[in-house]
């Protein structure tokens, strides 16, 4: 009978079990290697770890809408305050509802709470509004003053003067105020990709001087032809940009305005003020939104947008209307929350459902526009009625308790496989060893890669899969220890154990990731981190039994102290009352006779 030939694979087993060590023992290394090369070498925590900033922000009851303020809406805005903060690279963030009225968002420490703020309290409620005339940023002085009885010369002066503009206006609307602001050409300009593609135009915004405050007495045409409002000039002339709250205020009464009513919006900067038409087109017609680094141009980081079919109609039809007009009628102001980010002039219809916000960007400020247009606009609006930073002082000690729990399960563990496998438990504590290297090292990888933040429940989970991981043992365990009861040695027993001990612990582990997966699935909050690491580590626990306690075993037969069925080994034969060695029945013919 032919001898097997070196290295051949056994039925069930494996050929080369020291190069499946090596392998395993090389990406544990490379593991621990990214983990330092990353410069992190702890997991991310979640807020109930290592604390953060809670914002409460209460529902506003709007204009015109008495019961905006319901359940759907609510769900609806918390969604949208989970997904914008998420955006921003937060895990483990928590928005949740709370009573009628509130949104309570907990994020946790490390994260730009100013940053989170914004995102989560803006409503980013965006409209194209035709600018119906602009002028500076600050109040404007009264231009038509009470007469007196005693005027004289000076009164004749001053209706000179007034003349002048007047005539002035007539030659030429749109000429350069007094003051021009050199800031204005690289705030909150904004172009349409139909400009990026043709000549460059200059936006009427920025680098085009803004008609020159006029008098009652020579109203600016609006966009339709008519006359600008005698109320809607007044407010205009009282709306003072120069200071920030004087802004927010403005904003505020612009946000909470009708889409068809005319309103006066600051700029961003505070450098210009608009008197503005209804929405033309809402921000419900923006798809996506995204920021872009646009070098050949030098227009820096811009914000690019992707309408709706019905909204790219919309917004054709709007420019090709206001291309015809002249000089500020023709600008586009882009109005987010009630406040002009940008008022672009247009020279021809913009086909294509597209246009881009450029000029004055950071990196992050685009990025947080996009972000927040991505998104869309929160059904109602919010104020944040308290701040507060949260301690990690109770989920530490519920970490300690928890950890304390954890170690004191692991010891029993230890003992129970100690004192009835005993050389066995050395491969099982080898092989814990290794799964808890995989996971600690991938968790804290996890934390840059994908935001991933360990809680308290991920904490849990972590715990749980120690008895998931001995169980596996055990059952391969169990396998070889029938086979050797059944007579056979520990080599062949080793192999022949591991096809039906596999199975079982593919079916087991098999259970416990879709467990993880239904309930990562179906929950929302901190059980997704119990969910995430349950699964996490059901998976490490198939990597650990196939490619370092199955080899491991295979080399361990092969030596004395485990093959000989030491006593301490936990293979004795006779402590597990192994039956005599198997061997082949002989039958032979009786030599006589025998007769009844």
């Amino acid at each position: 009978m032919a001898a097997p030939k070196k290295g051949r694979r056994s039925p069930g087993g494996q050929g080369r079990p020291g190069r499946t060590l090596v392998l395993i023992v090389i990406a544990m290394v490379a593991l621990v290697g990214g983990m330092f090369a990353s410069g992190t070498s702890t997991p991310r925590l979640g807020i109930d770890l290592a604390g953060g900033t809670s914002f409460t922000l209460q529902a506003r009851n709007q204009p015109g809408k008495p019961n905006a303020i319901n359940e759907t809406n609510m769900k609806t805005a918390a969604g949208i305050m989970e997904r914008r903060v998420n955006g921003l690279g937060v895990s483990e963030a928590e928005v949740q509802t709370q009573g009628t009225n509130h949104i309570v968002v907990n994020i946790p420490k490390g994260t730009d709470a100013k940053q989170a703020r914004q995102q989560v309290g803006t409503t980013a409620q965006l409209g194209f509004r035709p600018v119906l005339t602009a002028t500076t940023g600050a109040k404007t002085p009264s231009a038509t003053p009470s007469p007196s009885a005693s005027s004289g010369k000076k009164g004749d002066d001053k209706k000179d003067d007034k003349k002048d503009d007047k005539k002035d206006g007539e030659k030429a609307e749109g000429k350069p105020s007094a003051t021009p602001s050199a800031s204005n050409t690289t705030q909150g300009r904004a172009v349409t990709s139909a400009l990026k593609k043709g000549p460059a135009e200059t936006p009427s915004a920025s680098g085009s001087p803004s008609a020159k405050p006029s008098d009652s007495a020579s109203p600016q045409p609006s966009t339709g032809g008519d006359q600008i409002p005698a109320a809607l000039q007044k407010q205009l002339a009282d709306l003072d940009c120069s200071t920030p709250q004087a802004r927010s205020q403005a904003s505020e009464k612009a946000a909470n305005a009708k889409p068809t009513d005319q309103v006066v919006s600051c700029k961003e900067d505070g450098t210009q003020k608009y008197a503005l038409g209804p929405v033309a087109v809402e921000g419900t017609d923006v798809k996506d939104a995204s920021a872009v680094f646009e070098a050949q141009s030098g227009q820096g980081w811009i914000v690019q947008m992707d309408f709706t079919g019905a909204g790219g109609k919309k917004f054709a039809d709007v420019t090709g209307k206001l291309a015809a007009k002249p000089q500020p009628q023709n600008q586009f102001a882009i109005v987010l929350d009630g406040q002009t980010i940008s008022a672009p002039s247009v020279s021809k219809a913009i086909p294509g459902g597209q246009a881009t916000i450029s000029g004055g960007f950071t990196q992050q400020s685009a990025e947080d526009l996009a972000n927040m247009l991505s998104y869309g606009a929160l059904p109602l609006s919010f104020k944040i009625a308290d701040e507060t930073t949260v301690t990690a002082a109770l989920g530490g000690e519920q970490l300690e308790a928890g950890l304390i729990a954890g170690a004191i399960g692991l010891a029993l563990v230890i003992v129970y496989l100690v004192a009835y496998y005993r050389g066995l438990a050395l491969v099982a504590l080898a092989s814990l060893a290794v799964s808890a290297i995989l996971t600690y090292t991938i968790m804290t990888l996890l934390g840059p890669a994908i935001g991933f933040a360990l809680n308290l429940p991920a904490v849990c989970g972590a715990i749980v899969a120690i008895g998931i991981t001995a169980d596996s043992f055990i059952v391969y365990f169990e396998r070889i220890r029938d086979e050797i009861r059944e007579g056979r040695t520990l080599r062949p027993a080793v192999e022949r154990g591991w096809p039906r001990a596999r199975r079982t612990i593919l079916v087991s582990d098999f259970v416990s990731f879709l467990a993880a997966f239904v309930l990562f699935i179906v929950t929302v909050g901190k059980v997704k981190g119990f969910a995430f690491t349950l699964g996490l580590t059901t998976l490490l626990d198939v990597v650990v039994v196939f490619f370092f306690t199955k080899p491991l075993m295979t080399l361990l037969a092969r030596r004395k102290f485990f093959a000989n069925g030491h006593p301490w080994s936990g293979l004795d034969p006779k402590r597990l009352g192994a039956k005599p060695p198997l061997r082949r029945r002989r039958t032979t013919a009786p030599t006589e006779t025998k007769e009844a």
